[in-house]
């Protein structure tokens, strides 16, 4: 997917799910809700590019699906329309994590699923900069250099993209080359 897509399309979405919500919560609970869907979206993330992106399967049928799923980007890292999850993707994934957040809050759920994809966009704007931008801030390189590591030097660590500390936390931790 193109960047510009990526951007339009959540830029219009993030927008009119806030809306939707809008009312079902009062503001500290809908503040404390977003912030619980931010934290529950840096765990799926992990989970996710730990667990099912780097599953290993002696059938063939589940091998080729995680490298459709995952195994593509490693072998192509920097290709730019492979750094952006597609709408195709993102959107059914969506409709079941809004579609439980509503299940386990009623309508002030929206705003759990609204922190969740947030810290999605947040997810995968920052895959995208980490392939294909310089991040020379502190914590840009920080954050492209711990991505890299999983690509070039050991995919057995370093899952997490935008919360890092999920590593450290879950032992999956690559601080440097040595080993």
């Amino acid at each position: 997917m193109s960047p510009r897509t990526f951007l339009v399309s959540w830029a219009l979405l993030l927008p009119a799910i806030a809306w939707v919500g809008w009312g079902s919560a009062d503001l500290l609970q809908g503040i404390g809700l977003v912030a619980a869907g931010l934290l529950a979206w840096t765990l799926f993330e992990y989970g996710m590019h730990r667990y099912p992106f780097h599953f290993t399967s002696k059938q063939p049928l589940l091998r080729r699906l995680v490298f459709l799923m995952h195994g593509i980007h490693h072998e192509s890292p920097n290709d730019p329309m492979r750094n952006l999850m597609p709408l195709l993707v993102s959107l059914p994934i969506s409709a079941v994590a809004w579609g439980s957040s509503l299940a386990l809050l009623g309508s002030a759920g929206t705003w759990l699923f609204l922190g969740w994809m947030t810290g999605y966009v947040i997810y995968d704007l920052l895959h995208y900069a980490c392939h294909q931008w310089p991040m020379q801030s502190k914590l840009g390189a920080a954050l492209k250099r711990h991505h890299m590591l999983h690509h070039h030097f050991d995919e057995s660590g370093n899952y997490a993209i935008s919360a890092i500390f999920w590593d450290r936390v879950f032992g999956s931790r690559i601080s440097s080359l040595k080993r």
